[in-house]
């Protein structure tokens, strides 16, 4: 009978073992339900209105406004080149020497014969005036004396003609040092010591990059929609970022022939470093407007189809609804709205893919961190620290 008792014993105890487990699976499902149904902690900002850019990029090259080649204006062989390729220059400075031996010897003969009529013009000066008072003396003829008045005229006009002679050759002599009409950078010398140079010799570049222009191409439909003094053209660096921004001064009347492109130049003080000749990423800003906007991080695409959510009311409560939307071009970290939603609507800029339709939320107003969109790099309910909520942006 106690063997009875004790196998009794051990089967209550399974048979309660197996009730409880059974509980426990009936629970399970209950409790997922507890869980799906507690509302999920997002950020929320409104529609609101903002500056929407039209913009184009392009490849563009910066232009010297101030950009010469070098050329003599003497023939001769070079002496000598002080200077390297790439040095800085004011105005001025000696940028080649040709040799000027030949001139400077025919400039000391020419002077030679000036001294000569000088000292002509001087006697016949002085014969003149004695000429004179022996007119007034009587013991001179008018005739004798007319002769020598026309002397000493023809020995003035040969001085100032050996002087104005002596006047040019120095001139001419100043040219065989080839200086700097203004302050540059000097390019590459295609020649060298010893080479005969004449005036049609290349000698070398002059650049200023002071004052440089931004040269880009456009297309023929896109030209109409620029302002001379008012639209701006502005230079990118690697990053996209804005180097400096000037305005359109001058269009081409005319495409290119060769590419069916229209010239747009704009200029601007050189105070980033930037050197003539550089291309450069330019972005073109056709027009400005106000138009709604929402962040690129809180739209998702479906079949082509842009969504965002917003907050929505339900019987439970408020609820995130899948909304569609049509949007236009990205202007910094937003696109602009151009249907679907109106001003003032709450949309969900994080935890995008943790939603679903009707799922309960609690809405927060979103913190929006220095430098960074609402929704990035800020830690909102539901958000980790420095996370976007692992949102998907349209494409």
């Amino acid at each position: 009978m106690r063997v009875v008792s004790t196998w009794g014993a051990a089967l209550v105890a399974l048979a309660l073992a197996a009730g409880c487990k059974g509980s426990g699976a009936e629970d399970g499902p209950q409790g997922g339900q507890g869980a799906a149904g507690r509302a999920m902690p997002v950020q929320v900002q409104p529609l609101e209105p903002g500056p929407v850019r039209d913009t184009g990029e392009y490849v563009a090259a910066l232009i010297s406004r101030r950009s010469i080649t070098v050329y003599p204006q003497v023939a001769g062989y070079v002496q000598q080149i002080p200077l390297r390729p790439g040095a800085r220059v004011k105005q001025g400075d000696v940028l080649l020497v040709v040799d000027p031996r030949r001139e400077r010897a025919g400039l000391r003969a020419t002077q030679a014969q000036q001294a000569a009529a000088v000292a002509q013009r001087q006697f016949a000066q002085s014969t003149r005036k004695r000429s004179e008072q022996l007119l007034k003396e009587g013991l001179l003829s008018r005739q004798d004396y007319d002769q020598t008045v026309a002397q000493a005229e023809q020995a003035e006009a040969s001085a100032r003609a050996i002087e104005a002679q002596v006047q040019s050759q120095e001139v001419q002599l100043g040219f065989y040092k080839v200086n700097a009409p203004f302050a540059g950078v000097v390019g590459n010398y295609p020649v060298k010591v010893g080479d005969f140079v004449t005036p049609q010799t290349a000698l070398t570049q002059l650049d200023q990059s002071r004052a440089l222009e931004v040269s880009v191409g456009l297309p023929v439909e896109r030209v109409r929609d620029l302002q001379v003094g008012t639209t701006p053209v502005e230079v990118l660096d690697a990053d996209g970022e804005v180097v400096v921004s000037a305005p359109v001064f001058f269009i081409a009347p005319t495409p290119s022939a060769a590419t069916q492109l229209v010239e747009v130049k704009a200029a601007f003080e050189n105070t980033v470093g930037l050197r003539a000749g550089q291309l450069v990423r330019a972005r073109v800003v056709y027009d400005t407007r106000e138009a709604l906007q929402v962040p690129t991080f809180a739209v998702t695409r479906i079949s082509s189809q842009s969504f965002v959510y917003v907050v929505g009311q339900s019987d439970g409560g408020t609820v995130a609804q899948r909304a569609p939307v049509k949007v236009g071009q990205v202007s910094g970290n937003n696109y602009e709205v151009t249907g679907g939603l109106d001003a003032g609507t709450q949309v969900v800029v994080s935890g995008i893919q943790l939603l679903r339709d009707g799922q309960p939320i609690q809405p927060t107003p979103a913190k929006t961190a220095q430098g960074a969109p609402p929704g990035v790099g800020g830690s909102g309910p539901g958000q980790p620290q420095g996370s976007d909520g692992g949102t998907t942006p349209a494409q």
